[in-house]
């Protein structure tokens, strides 16, 4: 009987070593779960972004609104008729209130 339970012990021990120090033990696992988490955001951000980026393509085809929006902000584009301003420089004055 004691070669019995001193067998039993060792496999015993073998077999917590393996969960807890060995190949696919629970620190891989748990390290394996958090980088599985840390993709599975990094890619919702990306779908995110590509979605955005989807609609922005389809805004482009579909209408001159956006192309016009684009021109103006990026490529300083002016209708006939409009008058642009710029104003440069300059510190930016703050205004105060008085509460009397």
């Amino acid at each position: 009987m004691k070669p019995l339970l001193l067998l039993g012990c060792l496999l015993l021990g073998l077999m917590q070593y393996r969960l807890w120090w060995g190949e696919n033990s629970l620190a891989e696992y748990f390290h394996l779960e958090h980088q599985i988490a840390e993709q599975q955001q990094n890619n919702d951000e990306l779908d995110a972004r590509n979605q955005a980026l989807k609609e922005e393509i389809l805004d482009l085809r579909s209408g001159k609104e956006a192309i016009e929006e684009r021109a103006r902000n990026e490529l300083g584009f002016i209708k006939k008729g409009e008058t642009f301003y710029r104003v440069v420089g300059g510190e930016q004055r703050s205004m105060t209130v008085s509460n009397n």
